[in-house]
């Protein structure tokens, strides 16, 4: 009974005849479906435009879908791109576990899955297409050596434990700072502006002798710098992101480096995966996207 059940629902997912499109061995005229986890975050919206402006450029069509940061939803969305009969999906994760009965729902009737930024825990990606957290972390440390030379003491503030963006880009980090640099604290601000200022306060009052700050992310070192300069202490922060508050802080001097992702990239790169795979090609089982150290110019 069990497997009657499993076959039935994944034929309730076949779409109907007049919903799939017809497509030429290039991709072109490919309907790729794109499940975006918030468009609410200007990082996620880049990342769509870089998708759509792709798929034009390619011929293809895009129908974008947004999640809302609810992972139910999410999958419910996906279900409902099956259904409207996608050649592909690209996925950008709300939650890597409970997205993954739609990648394998996807994976049972033979659509291509692609992700963005973050994977799944289960069923079969052709790829993942997202920044290197590990290269960002060591570029970040590599500058602080480079601006304050070898054994400069720093603080690491760190995002939400256990988020792969955490661990990646702390082992990064580490991978130099463990050899050049003095890491006299550390402590998870949780990706967060506020709790970024309110570490950074605690941390100064009992170091210091602190030099630098590195930061998983650029909102927890704005709240950083605001500890700082509420302190009057000279202390060089470097971000990760690249957001626009960020890059208006290195602008202004007051920051000064963010390790910059490129999400039109991310998207862009993404499409092309897709229109290899389509086309029968093989593609890596992750695909880096390039990062940029901003600094004032």
């Amino acid at each position: 009974m069990s497997f009657s059940l499993l076959i039935l629902g994944a034929c309730s997912l076949e779409p109907p005849e007049w919903a799939k499109p017809t497509k030429k061995g290039n991709g072109e005229g490919s309907k790729i479906g794109l499940s975006v986890s918030t468009l609410n975050n200007p990082f996620f919206v880049s990342l769509k435009d870089g998708v759509v402006k792709e798929a034009k450029k390619q011929g293809m069509e895009v129908v974008v879908v947004d999640a809302q940061n609810d992972s139910a939803k999410q999958v419910n969305d996906v279900e409902d791109l099956l259904q409207q009969g996608v050649d592909a999906l690209l996925i950008n994760p709300t939650d890597s576990a409970a997205i993954s009965t739609a990648v394998q729902s996807a994976n049972s009737l033979g659509v291509p899955v692609v992700t963005l930024d973050r994977s799944a825990e289960k069923g079969d990606v052709e790829t993942l297409v997202a920044s290197d957290n590990v290269k960002g972390g060591q570029m970040a440390a590599d500058y602080i050596v480079d601006m304050l030379g070898e054994g400069a003491k720093v603080a690491e503030l760190e995002g939400v434990p256990g988020a792969s963006a955490t661990r990646e880009r702390g082992k990064g980090f580490h991978n130099v700072a463990d050899e050049k640099l003095d890491v006299v604290a550390k402590q998870t601000a949780d990706f967060d502006r506020t709790k970024g200022l309110n570490v950074m306060e605690n941390l100064l009052q009992g170091n210091p002798d602190i030099q630098a700050v590195f930061a998983h992310n650029d909102e927890m070192a704005l709240g950083a710098i605001q500890a700082i300069n509420s302190s009057g202490r000279d202390i060089l922060v470097v971000g990760f992101d690249g957001n626009e508050d960020a890059l208006n802080a290195v602008n202004e001097g007051k920051l000064a480096a963010t390790v910059a992702q490129q999400p039109a990239l991310i998207g862009q790169t993404a499409v092309q995966a897709v229109k290899d795979v389509l086309k029968g090609e093989k593609v890596e089982k992750a695909i880096a996207a390039p990062l940029k150290l901003m600094v004032k110019e």
